[in-house]
């Protein structure tokens, strides 16, 4: 087996659980102290690993600052809290799957914002895959249209448009990714502190709470990104090795059931194979957005 497969897969797995662990994380802590405590440990393990490749972090920032505040702002900044509500509101299998649904997000703000061609074969994909969410947000139940968590479903879909406005932004970036994702971060960490302080009482968790805040900063912010971004940099076809992404949210659901008992519902299976078949024919449609489609750190 190629290394590249290697670290792919083991970032798969790592991916597969954060869903997971959001939901246990936040029996312990709230969406908005369970980010601030995440990107901590996600800040420290990506400074090292930044510091270890000898990558000069503060020359890069330099370079264009307002950038990265505005990238940090996005990502972790706002992205997080709105995902850690999501999770919050919805079961876990709701609000993972509608999180997938990101990259058709990218094709429609991309048309919107970058004035891109989009094809009628994007958009119709883009339609299938909304359909996909509906579908799972409504249980199926596409007459009624009732939402088990409007609020929920809308902080889902909220999510997708704040990841997408990241990687729009972020293509005009030609630094290194792994100096890229740090800087953000350092910079998306004030924007968290400050939102907690005037917000919630910061205080340091139990031990329960920042076991799950340092799994979470790893698995899902820092040494996941790394593990995959290796995998990308080592392949000889990048198409191969991302197509392995696919496996994970099917492997998440699995955790879900046997982890935290949800009772994984065959609509939401069924809508989470609508959103992916549509992404796979959007990407198709645009190869040349397929790796920052699928350079994606966070699921």
């Amino acid at each position: 087996m190629e290394k590249s497969t290697i670290y792919a897969l083991i970032a798969v797995a790592c991916w597969s659980t954060v869903a997971t662990a959001f939901k246990l994380g936040l029996q312990y802590l709230t969406p908005l102290s369970l980010v601030l405590w995440s990107l901590v440990f996600a800040c420290g393990f990506l400074t090292s690993v930044a510091w270890l490749q000898k990558l000069l972090l503060l020359s890069i920032y330099r370079q264009s600052p307002w950038r990265y505040w505005l990238m940090g702002a996005l990502n972790p900044g706002i992205y997080y809290p709105v995902l850690f509500l999501a999770y919050d509101k919805l079961p876990a299998q709701q609000a993972q799957s509608i999180n997938y649904s990101w990259a058709l997000m990218l094709v429609i703000m991309s048309a919107i914002f970058l004035r891109e061609k989009v094809s009628v074969k994007d958009w119709l994909a883009c339609a299938v895959g909304y359909f996909g969410v509906i579908f799972i947000a409504t249980g199926g139940d596409l007459t009624a249209l009732h939402f088990e968590s409007p609020i929920g479903v809308m902080l889902a879909i909220a999510s997708t448009i704040v990841w997408a406005s990241y990687w729009i932004i972020s293509r005009q970036t030609q630094s290194h990714p792994l100096a890229t994702m740090t800087l953000n971060f350092i910079c998306g960490l004030p924007v968290v502190i400050i939102a907690c302080v005037l917000l919630e009482t910061v205080e340091l968790p139990d031990w329960r709470g920042l076991l799950v805040a340092g799994y979470i900063g790893l698995m899902e912010m820092a040494l996941t990104f790394v593990l995959w971004l290796k995998a990308l940099q080592l392949t000889k076809n990048t198409a191969r090795t991302s197509n392995l992404i696919y496996l994970s949210p099917f492997i998440s659901l699995l955790l879900i059931y046997q982890v935290l008992g949800e009772a994984i519902q065959q609509e939401t299976i069924i809508g989470l194979i609508i959103i992916l078949m549509a992404v796979v024919v959007q990407q198709k449609q645009n190869k040349s957005t397929d790796n920052e489609i699928m350079e994606k750190s966070e699921r």
